[in-house]
């Protein structure tokens, strides 16, 4: 059995819960969020600087609860993603250079799901990056099935887990 690397001694794993959101620069971090239903996650990594983000946002508009908006901006997209592009930047993160991807936004209620909410927030995030002249390089979104998503910071990679399978890609290419 071989003895562990340094790197794996130190590395450490942030967990993002709904609602919330995480940067770092530290390449002994990995940034997690499970069960992502409706939800949608952003993750945002600039491979220069070797700086990423993880966003766990709930619902589309902040608009419905500005109290819960001042409180917890991560909540909302409206709020959330400008909270994390501004966050990165903090890290010397440039918007022009990120790689982002989204996972999320399923209709995992059964029978008919009338809010939509899934649908609403994939709209709501991507339009508010389409306004900041952000696309995303990967995306998992919709269906009915739940995501976990990992990033390490140190490399761009980024694991996602599903009921069906593990994929692992890359931020940093």
């Amino acid at each position: 059995m071989a003895s562990p690397t340094i790197g794996a001694l130190f590395a450490q794993r942030v967990v993002i819960g709904v609602g919330d959101m995480s940067v770092s620069n530290n390449s002994a971090i990995t940034l997690s969020t499970y069960a992502l239903g409706s939800c949608v996650a952003v993750v945002a990594y600039d491979p220069l600087v070797k700086a990423g983000g993880l966003l766990h946002l709930m619902l589309p508009d902040s608009t419905i609860s500005p109290g819960k908006a001042t409180t917890q901006p991560a909540m909302f997209a409206d709020t959330g993603i400008p909270l994390l592009l501004k966050a990165l930047v903090g890290l010397r993160a440039d918007p022009s250079r990120l790689r982002i991807f989204l996972a999320g936004g399923a209709s995992v209620l059964c029978g008919n799901d009338n809010f939509k909410i899934g649908e609403r927030n994939i709209r709501a995030t991507t339009d508010i990056l389409a306004r900041s002249r952000i696309f995303p390089r990967h995306s998992a979104l919709g269906g009915t099935i739940n995501r976990t998503v990992h990033l390490d910071v140190g490399t761009g990679s980024i694991t996602m887990k599903t009921p069906e399978a593990n994929e692992k890609l890359s931020l940093a290419a």
